[in-house]
C-alpha cells in the first residue's frame, strides 16, 4: 500500500480541503463535514490486487454524503466492500443503516446515494471490486447493501480476517497470485453476503445465487481431480445436474464447460508465474486435472489463441528456467 496523503504533510489551514480532494479522486465524489476543521487529521493509503482497488483511510470525526449530483459526475463501475479496521462508522443506504465496529464488513453501491458518520480515530478499508465480477456470483446486489457482516459471528470470523490481510499483500505478490487472491476475495465476499441476507430475509433470488455459488465452489475445489464430472459437482452442491446446468446456462455455460474453463485459467496462471517456471507444462496440466495433453493443447489454444508452449515463452522472464 502506498501513502497517498497525510495531513502531517499539509499546513493545518489546508488539511481538510486537501484531504477532501484526494478522497474524492481515490474513493468517490462526495460532500463532507468534519467535526472540527482546525484539528482535522487524516491519512489515505492506496493499492490494488489485480483489478480490485484498495483504499485504506483513517480520519478524525466527520460526516460524508454522496448525492445524485456526485453520482452523475462519477466514472467507473465498482461496488465498495467496506471493512471497519478501527473505531466505528454508521452508513445509511437503500433505506437501511448499518453500524460497523472493528472487523465488520458491509457492501455499499457508489451508484446510489449514501450517508456515513465516522467516529473518532476511525480507520476504514474499502475494496473497490468490479461490479460485473461480483454480480456474476450474486445476481442483483441492491437488497444486499448496508447489511452487516459481523466479525463477532462465528460464521463470519474467517471472512473478516481474510479481508483484513489484503492490504498486507497488495503490491507484494506476483500478477498470477493477485488473480487468485482477487477471485478468492470475490468468492468469500459473495458467500458472506448471501448468508448475511439469508439470515434476515430469505429470497428466491438469493437461494438461486447461493446454489450457483455452491456449484462454482464445488468445481473450484475439485479441479485437480481428473475424474470430476457433472454428477460429482451437482452432488457436492446439493442440487441436480439439470438444475445446476440450468443455473449455469443463464451465464452461457454448463458444468462441463466451466470445469474446462477453470482448469485452463489455472494452467494459464501457472504458466505466467515465474515461481512455477521449474514445472513442465505437462506437470501443470496434469496437476489441474487434464488427462490428455493433446486435448489440453487444443483447448488452451482455442481459448487463448496460442499454444501453451508459446504462451509460456511470451511470459518467460530472463532468469526463469521454464521447460516443457
Amino acid at each position: 500500500m502506498d501513502k497517498l496523503f497525510s495531513t502531517m504533510d499539509v499546513h493545518p489551514r489546508d488539511r481538510f480541503d486537501y484531504w477532501h480532494d484526494v478522497a474524492c479522486r481515490n474513493i468517490a465524489g462526495h460532500s463532507s463535514k468534519p467535526a472540527s476543521k482546525q484539528t482535522f487529521e487524516a491519512q489515505i493509503e492506496g493499492g490494488s490486487i489485480a483489478d480490485m482497488g484498495l483504499v485504506l483511510f483513517e480520519n478524525s470525526p466527520m460526516t460524508v454524503t454522496r448525492t445524485a449530483r456526485h453520482i452523475a459526475q462519477s466514472e467507473g463501475d465498482s461496488l465498495f466492500v467496506c471493512q471497519q479496521v478501527r473505531g466505528s462508522v454508521a452508513i445509511e443506504q437503500n433505506g437501511r443503516q448499518v453500524i460497523l465496529q472493528a472487523g465488520d464488513v458491509t457492501l455499499v453501491d457508489p451508484l446510489l446515494p449514501y450517508f456515513a458518520r465516522f467516529s473518532d480515530v476511525s480507520k476504514l478499508l474499502v475494496l473497490k471490486v468490479p461490479r460485473a465480477a461480483l454480480r456474476a456470483r450474486l445476481g442483483q446486489t441492491r437488497e444486499m447493501l448496508a447489511i452487516p457482516i459481523s466479525a463477532c459471528e462465528p460464521r463470519f470470523g474467517s471472512v473478516s480476517s481474510f479481508v483484513a490481510m489484503l492490504p498486507g499483500i497488495a503490491g507484494s505478490i506476483s500478477c498470477a497470485a493477485e488473480e487468485l487472491a482477487r477471485d478468492q476475495t470475490l468468492d468469500i465476499i459473495a458467500w458472506s453476503l448471501l448468508n448475511a441476507v439469508g439470515l434476515s430475509k430469505p429470497r428466491v433470488s438469493s437461494a438461486r445465487s447461493l446454489a450457483l455459488l455452491n456449484v462454482r465452489t464445488a468445481i473450484e475445489s475439485r479441479l485437480c481431480n481428473p475424474a470430476l464430472d457433472p454428477r460429482t459437482v451437482a452432488e457436492a452442491a446439493g442440487i441436480s445436474v439439470r438444475y445446476a446446468n440450468a443455473l449455469l446456462g443463464e451465464q452461457s455455460t454448463s458444468i462441463t464447460r466451466l470445469i474446462r474453463t477453470r482448469r485452463l485459467v489455472r494452467c494459464r496462471i501457472a504458466l505466467e508465474d515465474p515461481l512455477q517456471g521449474h514445472r513442465t507444462i505437462s506437470d501443470i496440466a496434469y496437476g489441474w486435472g487434464f488427462s490428455d495433453m493433446t486435448h489440453f493443447g487444443r483447448s488452451f489454444k482455442a481459448m487463448y489463441g496460442v499454444s501453451p508452449q508459446h504462451y509460456r515463452s511470451l511470459h518467460k522472464s530472463p532468469r526463469s528456467g521454464a521447460q516443457r
